[in-house]
C-alpha cells in the first residue's frame, strides 16, 4: 500500500528547532492552561507558546549558571506544567532528560536513578517522602533535588525561574547559544518491565522529531484543538504526545485524576485526546450503560443504521444525530488516539459512529513509540493502521496463517539500551529492531498485532493461543471488569494444557443487577456467558477454566498485566 501523506509537516532534526519554531508561529496560542486551587477558589493561568520558550531560556540559563551543562536530570511528578517545562528545559540544553514513573515503589525508584547515573531530580512536591528517604540513604550519587514548586529547604523551579530571567536581562546567553546535537543520547527512558527488571532505552532528538514528523503528514490535528494530557508524561506515547501538540500549536490543560475525566472534558472543552484501551473501553462501557438505562438502546442502534448509510454519500449527520451522547464527553471531543494495548474493535466502531473519530496507534518505548497508526482516511477495526511514512516493517519467521515476528527499521528506533550491550544485540540486528510482538498484515498494507511472543499460549498438537484476543470478547461481558487467560497445566496429561481465565469482577454492576448475590451465583452466571463466548470459537480455544475474584489484577504502572506474576500466583496455589 502507498502511504499517503495528507498534511504538510515540517522536519525538524531535534526539539530545539521545533519548540523556536512553534512559538514563532504560534507565539500567541496558549500551550499550557494552569489550574490552580484554593481552598474552594479556583483560577486558571494561560502560558503562551511566547511565553513557554522564555520560560524554557529562563530556567535553562540558571541550569547552567548551577554547572548542570552536560548533566543528567531526572524527573518525578504527575503531569503539570513544571514536568513539561523542566524536560523541554533539559532537551533544549543538551542535558540528558530521565522520566521517572511517579508510581515506583521507593526502592526501584532509587534504583533507577542508580542505574541512570542521574545528577539531579526535580520531584513533585507530593512525592516528598520518597525523595527525603532517598535523600538520606546516601546510595545515589545525585547532587540537588529541586521541587517543583516552592518547599522550605530546597531550590524550586519557580525560584530557578526567576534567577535565570535575571541572568537573561544581565545579557547571559550560554544557554540560548548551545547547539543540540540530535542524535546522541538525549533521553533515557525505562520500560516498565512486565516480566524482567526495567531496560533504560537511549532516545536521541531525531528518534522523537522523525516520529513527530510520520503523524504530522496522516493525522488530523489542529492550533485549535485543546488537549487533556491524560496518559503521564514518562510513557514514551505521553512525552511524545506533548511534543505533538506543541508542534501544532495546541492548547494543553492538565487532569485532575482519573475520577474527574468526564468533568475535565467539559471544563477545558477538550477536542482531542490521546488514551489507552483500558480507559476507552470503560468509558464507551459507561456511555452505552447510559443509553441502556434511558432505554434508548434500539433508538440508537437505528440511528447508527441512518446515519452508516448517509456517509456513503458522504452526508454526515453523526454529531448532530449524537450530540446528547458526545456532550456527556463534554460536547467538543471530536478525535481520540489510542495506543499502548490493544482495543476491543467494537469499541472503536462504536466510538467512530458516534461521530468521535477514534484511531488505533502501535508501538513501543524502543521506536519513540509510533510504528503504525490508523488515520482519518485509513481505517480498519482490529488493525493498528498502517506503518508511519518513514518506517519499514517486516515479519520474520511466517507460520502458514502469515503470522511473524514483526522487525522495524526507522530514525525513530532507539540507539540501544543503556549500559546493556547484550540485550540490545538481541534486539537490534543488521539495523532492524525485532519488537517481540506476532503479527501479520493484509493485502491492503494494514498491520494487525496478535500478541507478545513471550505470552502466546502453544497448545500439544501445535495449535497458537494468543491471551488478549480472547480476554477482549470476555471483557464485554457487562459484570467483568477486567481478565486475563493462561494455560494451566493438565493434571493428568503430561505436556498439555487447560485453558484458563482470572475474572475481577464489577463490584457497582454486580451490586446494582444482582443485590445480595453470592459468588457462587455470580460465578454460575458468568461462566454461563463464558459458555456462549465458546461456542463462537473454534473448540481449540475454548476457555476450560474460570477464577473470580474482586481484587485487582498485578500491573505495570503503564497499566498492562504483569501476566507471569498472576500465572505463578495460580500455578502455585
Amino acid at each position: 500500500m502507498e502511504r499517503e501523506k495528507y498534511f504538510k509537516a515540517t522536519k525538524y532534526q531535534n526539539i530545539k528547532e521545533l519548540i523556536y519554531d512553534c512559538s514563532k508561529k504560534f507565539e500567541n496560542n496558549i500551550a499550557y492552561i494552569i489550574k490552580n486551587k484554593k481552598g474552594t477558589k479556583i483560577s486558571y493561568k494561560n502560558i503562551t507558546y511566547k511565553q513557554l520558550l522564555e520560560n524554557i531560556n529562563a530556567l535553562g540559563t540558571q541550569f547552567y549558571n548551577l554547572g548542570y551543562q552536560n548533566k543528567r536530570i531526572a524527573i518525578v511528578g504527575r503531569n503539570r506544567y513544571e514536568w513539561s517545562l523542566t524536560h523541554l528545559t533539559n532537551l533544549l540544553g543538551n542535558i540528558v532528560s530521565i522520566p521517572l514513573d511517579k508510581e515506583l515503589q521507593i526502592n526501584e525508584l532509587e534504583s533507577c536513578l542508580i542505574r541512570s547515573k542521574a545528577d539531579i531530580v526535580v520531584f513533585d512536591e507530593k512525592y516528598i517522602s520518597n525523595i527525603e528517604t532517598i535523600k538520606k540513604r546516601k546510595n545515589t550519587n545525585i547532587e540537588n533535588y529541586i521541587c517543583m514548586k516552592n518547599l522550605e529547604n530546597y531550590d524550586s523551579i519557580p525560584k530557578l525561574l526567576e534567577e535565570g530571567k535575571k541572568l537573561i536581562e544581565k545579557g547571559n546567553t550560554t544557554y540560548k547559544d548551545i547547539e543540540i546535537d540530535s542524535y546522541k543520547m538525549s533521553i533515557l527512558l525505562f520500560t516498565s518491565g512486565t516480566t524482567s527488571k526495567s531496560k533504560a532505552v537511549m532516545l536521541s532528538q531525531n528518534n522523537i522529531t522523525s516520529n513527530i514528523y510520520s503523524m504530522q503528514l496522516v493525522e488530523d490535528f489542529s492550533e485549535n484543538d485543546i488537549n487533556l494530557a491524560f496518559l503521564p508524561f514518562h510513557h514514551i506515547l505521553g512525552s511524545t504526545a506533548m511534543v505533538v501538540m506543541l508542534a501544532y500549536g495546541i492548547t494543553t490543560a492538565f487532569p485532575d485524576g482519573l475520577r474527574y475525566i468526564a468533568q475535565n472534558l467539559k471544563e477545558y472543552k477538550i477536542s482531542v485526546f490521546v488514551g489507552v484501551p483500558l480507559l476507552l473501553e470503560a468509558i464507551y462501557k459507561k456511555l452505552q450503560q447510559g443509553i441502556e438505562k434511558k432505554g434508548k438502546t434500539k433508538k440508537v442502534v437505528l440511528a447508527k443504521k441512518i446515519s452508516n448509510f448517509l456517509l456513503h454519500f458522504h452526508i454526515d449527520i453523526r454529531r448532530k444525530l449524537f450530540k446528547q451522547i458526545i456532550d456527556e464527553l463534554g460536547g467538543s471531543l471530536r478525535f481520540i488516539i489510542s495506543g499502548g494495548a490493544p482495543l476491543d474493535k467494537n469499541v472503536a466502531k462504536g466510538f467512530n459512529e458516534l461521530g468521535i473519530r477514534l484511531v488505533q496507534g502501535y508501538g513501543l518505548t524502543e521506536t519513540s513509540p509510533v510504528i503504525s497508526a490508523e488515520n482519518h482516511k485509513k481505517i480498519k477495526y482490529g488493525s493498528v493502521g498502517i506503518p508511519m511514512e518513514n518506517v519499514e516493517i517486516e515479519l520474520e519467521n511466517k507460520d502458514s496463517n502469515g503470522i511473524g515476528e514483526l522487525k522495524v527499521k526507522g530514525p525513530n528506533v532507539m540507539l540501544g539500551y543503556y549500559e546493556n550491550p547484550k540485550a540490545t544485540n538481541e534486539v537490534l540486528k543488521d539495523g532492524w529492531f525485532y519488537t517481540g510482538d506476532l503479527a501479520f498484515i493484509d493485502k491492503q498494507g494494514f498491520l494487525f498485532i496478535t500478541g507478545r511472543k513471550k505470552d502466546m499460549i502453544v497448545l500439544k498438537n501445535g495449535k497458537k493461543i494468543f491471551p488478549e484476543e480472547l480476554e477482549i470478547l470476555v471483557n464485554r461481558i457487562d459484570e467483568v471488569e477486567e481478565s486475563f487467560v493462561f494455560g494451566m497445566p493438565e493434571q493428568n496429561k503430561k505436556n498439555d494444557i487447560k485453558l484458563s481465565i482470572v475474572i475481577v469482577y464489577n463490584k457497582d454492576i454486580v451490586k446494582e443487577k444482582y443485590n445480595n448475590i453470592s459468588k457462587k451465583e455470580l460465578e454460575k452466571i458468568i461462566w454461563e456467558k463464558i459458555k456462549q463466548i465458546n461456542k463462537t470459537l473454534p473448540p481449540y480455544k475454548y476457555i476450560k477454566n474460570m477464577f473470580l475474584r474482586d481484587d485487582e489484577l498485578i500491573k505495570t504502572t503503564t497499566k498492562k498485566i504483569k501476566r507471569n506474576e498472576e500465572i505463578k500466583k495460580y500455578l502455585t496455589n
